[in-house]
């Protein structure tokens, strides 16, 4: 199996998605393909946007250059059978880190494809797994704008075999909704 790890904490030390999403990568086992995105990515512009409309055949060098690094990142998601997200949540939704990730794998004729009954996910048969950490905000609730997203995202794309381990509410219930997540990853199928 090879497992592509994604962590999106700007925290590199102490950090619980972190520390639950390494739990995961070490319960599942298998090749890991390891993106950190505290190494900032580029938020799409104008450029990109035309050179990832413009057909792949018709594209100038500079248009490839310009997509090289979102072609890499699909690449990685290609190659994994499993995608485990390290997600905390940061005001209420995701990191930015991991937004400007999202815009450059959800692509139309790479990722997925719009048909006439709407958008088909090009990327079937793999399994995600989110790590999500929040300080204060129940997971599932009203005001969590990053969980259901998350799963909305994966499911656009094609992923729909989805499932997140939460440990929420850190700030109020400490250590107990940390041990919680590490019990539910104990659980995992690998």
């Amino acid at each position: 199996m090879t497992i592509l790890h994604i962590d999106s904490s700007a925290r590199t030390q102490g950090s619980v998605t972190r520390d639950l999403s390494a739990g995961i990568v070490a319960k599942l086992g298998g090749d890991v393909i390891r993106r950190d995105l505290t190494e900032a990515l580029p938020q799409i512009t104008e450029t990109w946007v035309n050179a990832n409309f413009t057909p792949a055949d018709d594209r100038d060098a500079a248009q490839r250059d310009t997509l090289a690094l979102s072609d890499s990142l699909v690449e990685e998601l290609k190659a994994a059978d499993t995608i485990v997200i390290g997600a905390p949540v940061y005001n209420f939704g995701v990191p930015s880190a991991l937004k400007a990730w999202i815009d450059l794998v959800a692509r139309a004729g790479v990722t997925f494809k719009y048909s006439e009954t709407g958008p088909v996910g090009l990327l079937e048969g793999k399994r995600a797994i989110i790590a999500i950490a929040t300080g204060g905000t129940p997971v599932g609730s009203e005001i969590d704008f990053a969980t259901g997203y998350l799963k909305h995202i994966m499911g656009f794309i094609g992923i729909h075999d989805v499932e997140v381990i939460a440990a929420d509410r850190v700030m109020a219930q400490g250590e107990e909704a940390i041990a919680d997540a590490k019990a539910n990853i104990e659980k995992l199928a690998a």
